[in-house]
């Protein structure tokens, strides 16, 4: 059993405060009945409780899958620019989920979003090395020595030492990228060190998981299984 006011705060409707006035105006019912007390028990896997006519779930875990379009940033709010949190359905914003790790502003693809802190903490620790797969269109041309310096792992012209990274030139002007790590601008920063500025760049890959062919702006929930493989990957 737990208080109506937090099942219903913990959902994402409103903050406690809010929600005193929401109960008094009786816009919450428990089976059927309005309900106007916020310290009332209610049992979530046994009563019905809705809000405003329609059912309130009670939290659970959440990974969402989105393709994020150039133009938005990383973050769940910015006084400035667009957010990403403005691409999720209201019914996952209720859910409490936050970005897993940032694309940069004009970078797009593949961006996981959950409500799952452990989970989240476990995709970005480098310790964990998951593998992020980007494709990129650049000036220049790729060259085998570029890819013995990706290979080895780049110095930064700031200092910055990166892990050992994969670079497979696609052809003249094209290049895909696996890091095992998510630094501040991280590819556009390795790719510009060796003289191939990012022109374009998209994330297709992280972990077991592709972008497919969401567009640009979509999301998806992952299933259970697709999570249990995020879970075992080393």
């Amino acid at each position: 059993m737990i208080r109506l006011d937090k099942f219903l705060s913990d959902a994402g409707l409103a903050s406690r405060r809010e929600l005193k006035e929401l109960l008094k105006a009786g816009a919450v019912t428990v089976n059927g009945k309005p309900v106007s007390d916020g310290a009332a028990k209610v049992d979530p896997e046994a009563d019905r409780v809705c809000f405003r006519g329609e059912a309130v779930e009670p939290p659970r875990r959440v990974v969402l899958l989105l393709h994020k379009p150039a133009g938005y940033v990383t973050s769940t709010e910015d006084p400035r620019d667009r957010t990403v949190m403005e691409l999720i359905p209201p019914a996952y914003l209720r859910q409490k989920v936050v970005p897993v790790g940032r694309l940069d502003k004009e970078t797009e693809g593949l961006l996981l979003l959950t409500n799952d802190g452990e989970l989240n903490h476990r995709l970005i620790a480098p310790k964990h090395g998951v593998e992020k797969r980007y494709y990129a269109r650049h000036a220049g041309t790729a060259s085998p020595e570029d890819v013995a310096a990706f290979a080895e792992g780049l110095s930064l012209k700031d200092g910055t030492l990166c892990r050992p990274a994969v670079l497979r030139p696609l052809g003249p002007g094209e290049s895909e990228i696996t890091v095992t790590e998510g630094k501040y601008h991280q590819v556009r920063r390795m790719m510009a060190a060796r003289g191939l500025p990012v022109e374009y760049l998209r994330r297709e890959q992280e972990g077991s998981l592709c972008l497919g062919d969401l567009a640009p702006g979509e999301s998806r929930e992952l299933t259970q299984a697709e999570i249990e493989v995020l879970e075992a990957a080393p």
